[in-house]
């Protein structure tokens, strides 16, 4: 179950690792050293629940109708492209993200605010409950659970590495060069990621 497990760990890596609000929050916050564990315990476990609702959902899709997880693969290739094409433009015309200084806030306060940044982001819906979902469901169980709980792992590792690593990050990140490089692994990431989901059978798909 290595195989699964590592894809699971690739692709959720692929899919998390971008210029967004939750990371910069959760950034921000571990340079500030506030609240740090609390907050990469609640995005890493947001993440793992999104994720296994995705795996069981898609898993159920499948079960009623066999013929739609084609489809869904396509349609998941195809956003795979998208994506891939969106942080090549980004590693094309870098950004700065430089978070600001400012007093530490209440751990209530924190959590709200990166509930908000976490469930009122519809990408991370489409990222966990869809795209993984049904990547982790191109493979036949319980390789597909293999397939989450890599994607899961994966999540909690990197915002541990953003949150408590986010001081040493912070003068890395400053430079435009650093994320130009970042998001061009994440293009060529999501573009192999692409075409192995458009020519690659799968395991599920083979049975069909």
């Amino acid at each position: 179950m290595i195989e699964p497990f590592a894809t699971g760990f690739a692709t959720s890596l692929g899919l998390i690792v971008a210029i967004g609000s939750q990371n910069a929050f959760v950034l921000r916050q571990g340079i500030l050293r506030s609240h740090v564990l609390a907050l990469v315990l609640f995005c890493g476990l947001s993440d793992a629940l999104l994720i296994a609702a995705g795996v069981a959902g898609a898993g159920a899709l499948v079960q009623l109708h066999p013929q739609a997880l084609l489809w869904a693969r396509w349609g998941g290739a195809v956003f795979l492209v998208g994506y891939a094409l969106l942080a090549a433009r980004r590693a094309l015309r870098p950004g700065t993200l430089t978070p600001f200084d400012a007093p530490a806030l209440p751990l209530r306060a924190a959590l709200t605010l990166c509930a908000g940044f976490t469930f009122l982001n519809p990408h991370v819906y489409l990222d966990t409950v869809v795209l993984v979902g049904v990547l982790a469901n191109a493979w036949a169980a319980p390789a597909n659970a293999w397939f989450g709980l890599g994607a899961a792992l994966a999540s909690l590792a990197w915002f541990a590495a953003l949150g408590f690593g986010a001081r040493l990050l912070r003068p890395v990140f400053a430079k435009p060069l650093a994320w130009r490089v970042l998001d061009g692994l994440i293009a060529l990431t999501m573009g192999t990621l692409a075409m192995l989901l458009w020519f690659g059978p799968g395991p599920a798909v083979a049975s069909l």
